[in-house]
C-alpha cells in the first residue's frame, strides 16, 4: 500500500488519510477522492493532501475486517457491516461467551495490522450486547496476511460463539443448626432465586432439614428423584472439609464429589458434586450439585455465580475448570473501587436500536395514471420490494407509512412483520408522512433510516453500511450513502432529529438538516447506484425494467 501527500492532480480513487475541513462540511479520512472532490479541495485553497493506495495485492480494510469475521463469527452472534476497517460482533441470545483463547491469540499475533478485541471468556452478555471487534488497522492489508488470519480463525470450532443460557429447574436444600433464624433462610431463599432467574433459571423448590449427615442424605435422595435440573445445599455451618456433613451426606446419599475449594475470592468454600440419576432419566447419568460458600447468601458477585453461570449455559464444570478460575478471581471490593460492584452500572457497548421507516403515501401524480407502489419490479409490488430490503437488513422495527390507496398498499404487504401507520394528512406533503411514522417509532430507537417507497432496488447491504456508519460518539449522527462522490438514499438519522422532523412542513423531507448540521453528516460509499433513482415517471419506471 502506498502512504504519502500527493498533489492533487494525482489523488483522484486514492484514499483520504486524515479528514480536511472545506466550508460544505468535512471530508472524513478513508473518503475515496472524485473529481467533484478535487474540484473542492482545490476551491478550498488546498494544494496536496495525505492519501492511502491500495496496492495490487492488498485487500482494503472492510473487506479484510468482514472476511477475518465471518471466519471467527460462531452461534449466536451477529456480525455488523464493516466500516472504517471495522465489525462489531453482538449477541442475540443471553448467555456466555465462549472463546478459543489460545486462536484467539495466535490470530492477533499474525500481523499488528488485523487485530481482535473481546470480552473476557465467559462473560454473561445479553441479547445485542457487543461482544468482539474485529479492526484492521491501516486502510488495506497484504492479502497474505489476510489469509492467515481467516485460516487461524477458521482452524477448528467457531472462535468466538454464544452459549445460551438454558431453563434449569433448581432445588435449594437449607440445613439448620439450634438457633438458627428463619429469617437468614428466607433471605438465603429470595437471593438464590434472585440469582438464578438472572441467569433464566427456576427455584422450583426448597427443603430445610436438621444439619445432621444422615437427616441431610435423606433429603438429598429424595431431591434426586425430583426431576431437578441442579441441586444447590446451603449448610447452617461453612463446608471446612471434604468429611464435613454436607460432602459427607451427598456421598451418603449416592453421590460424588467432584471438587472442594476454588481459587475465587469470594467463594473459596465451594463444592462440586454428582448425584446418580434415576433410572427414568438414564439419559443423563449425572445431576451436578453445589455447596455453597456463606458469601450465597449475599447478592454480591462471588464464586457461586462463576459456576451456576457455566451450568446455566449447559456446560460441564469439572474441578480442572476451577483450578483454572484464579485468574481474575479475586472479586473484592476494593478501597480504589468508587462504587460497590451491586452498584455500579457501567454502560455496555451494545448494538444500536435502529429502525427504518418506509414513506408509502403518495399520490403519485407523475407517473400519470397507476399507484407506482403497486406496480411490478421483478414480479413484486414496487413497496413490497423496499419492504422486504428494509426487512432483510439490521433495523428494526421496520415501520410503513400508507395514504393514498391505504387498502391497496397494505395488501401489497400481507404477511410481512411491518408496522403499518395511516396518514390521513398525506395529501399535504411528504412532511406529514414522515412526522407520523417518526411518531410511532419506539421510545428506546436510537436512529430511523427514511426510506423511500419508490426507490426499490436499493438492497439490504446499503442499510447495513448505514447502521454500521453510525455512531453519536464519533459525530456520525446522519449518515448518507454516496455512489462516485453523489448523495443517495436511504438515509439514517439520530433521535437528536427526531423533533426537528416532526415540525416539518409541505413537500419537504428533511434534506436541509443536512445543510444546517453538515459536521454530524457521515458519507458511506457503496457499490450499488441504485441509492441515486427513484421511480416518478413511466420513462424511469422502463429504465428500471430494462436494468433488471
Amino acid at each position: 500500500m502506498e502512504f504519502g501527500r500527493i498533489p492533487l492532480d494525482d489523488a483522484e480513487g486514492a484514499l483520504l488519510a486524515h479528514a480536511v475541513k472545506l466550508p460544505q462540511g468535512p471530508f472524513r479520512k478513508g473518503r475515496v477522492l472524485s473529481a467533484a472532490d478535487i474540484t473542492a479541495l482545490r476551491d478550498a485553497g488546498i494544494h496536496d493532501v495525505v492519501v492511502a493506495r491500495p496496492g495490487a495485492d492488498d485487500d482494503g480494510e472492510d473487506w479484510a475486517a468482514a472476511r477475518v469475521a465471518t471466519a471467527a463469527t460462531g452461534a449466536h452472534l451477529v456480525a455488523s457491516a464493516a466500516f472504517t476497517g471495522r465489525v462489531n460482533l453482538f449477541a442475540t441470545v443471553p448467555g456466555l461467551v465462549l472463546i478459543d483463547v489460545s486462536r484467539l491469540h495466535a490470530l492477533n499475533l499474525v500481523n499488528e495490522a488485523v487485530t481482535i478485541a473481546t470480552l473476557p471468556a465467559f462473560a454473561v452478555v445479553e441479547p445485542r450486547q457487543m461482544v468482539a471487534t474485529i479492526k484492521v488497522i491501516p486502510f488495506a492489508v497484504p492479502r497474505t496476511v489476510v489469509d492467515r488470519c481467516a485460516a487461524e480463525a477458521a482452524a477448528g470450532p467457531p472462535l468466538i460463539r454464544i452459549a445460551p443460557f438454558q431453563s434449569l429447574s433448581c432445588s435449594l436444600v437449607q440445613t439448620r443448626l439450634d438457633g438458627t433464624k428463619s429469617a437468614m433462610l428466607d433471605k438465603t431463599t429470595a437471593v438464590t432465586r434472585n440469582r438464578l432467574a438472572a441467569l433464566g433459571c427456576r427455584l422450583d423448590q426448597e427443603f430445610r432439614v436438621a444439619h445432621e449427615r444422615d437427616a441431610l442424605a435423606r433429603v438429598i435422595a429424595d431431591v434426586r428423584l425430583t426431576g431437578s435440573d441442579l441441586v444447590l445445599i446451603a449448610g447452617a455451618s461453612a463446608i471446612t472439609d471434604r468429611r464435613d456433613v454436607v460432602p459427607a451426606a451427598i456421598e451418603q446419599a449416592g453421590g460424588q464429589v467432584r471438587h472442594f475449594g476454588m481459587p475465587v475470592d469470594p467463594g473459596n468454600l465451594l463444592l462440586l458434586a454428582d448425584l446418580p440419576v434415576p433410572e427414568p432419566r438414564a439419559a443423563r447419568a449425572w445431576i451436578p450439585v453445589l455447596g455453597l460458600p456463606g458469601c450465597a447468601r449475599s447478592p454480591t458477585t462471588n464464586g457461586l455465580d462463576w459456576v451456576l453461570e457455566r451450568l446455566a449455559a449447559g456446560l460441564t464444570v469439572t474441578s480442572h475448570d476451577i483450578c483454572l478460575m484464579g485468574l481474575g478471581g479475586l472479586l473484592s471490593e476494593s478501597q480504589s473501587r468508587p462504587l460497590p460492584r451491586a452498584e455500579a452500572t457501567p454502560k455496555v457497548p451494545s448494538a444500536p436500536r435502529i429502525a427504518a421507516i418506509v414513506l408509502a403515501a403518495g399520490q403519485s401524480r407523475r407517473m400519470r395514471g397507476p399507484n407506482k407502489l403497486l406496480i411490478d419490479v421483478g414480479g413484486t409490488p414496487m413497496v413490497a420490494r423496499v419492504v422486504e430490503a428494509a426487512l432483510a437488513s439490521q433495523a428494526a422495527p421496520v415501520i410503513v407509512v400508507t395514504g393514498h390507496q391505504q387498502s391497496a398498499v397494505t395488501a401489497a404487504l400481507a404477511g410481512r412483520a411491518v408496522t403499518l401507520v395511516h396518514n390521513p394528512a398525506f395529501a399535504d406533503g411528504l412532511s406529514t408522512s414522515l412526522g407520523a411514522g417518526v411518531a410511532a417509532l419506539p421510545e428506546d430507537i436510537d436512529g430511523v433510516c427514511i426510506c423511500l417507497g419508490d426507490m426499490p432496488t436499493v438492497p439490504a447491504v446499503v442499510l447495513s453500511r448505514l447502521i454500521a456508519a453510525y455512531n453519536p460518539v464519533e459525530g456520525r449522527t446522519i449518515c448518507v450513502p454516496t455512489f462516485d462522490g453523489q448523495r443517495g438514499n436511504p438515509v439514517l438519522w439520530d433521535r437528536r432529529f427526531f423533533a426537528a422532523m416532526q415540525e416539518l412542513r409541505g413537500d419537504s423531507g428533511a434534506r436541509h438538516l443536512i445543510d444546517a448540521y453538515r459536521d454530524q453528516v457521515c458519507e458511506v460509499s457503496v457499490d450499488d447506484n441504485q441509492i441515486l433513482f427513484d421511480i416518478d415517471t413511466p420513462e424511469s419506471y422502463a429504465d428500471v425494467l430494462s436494468r433488471h
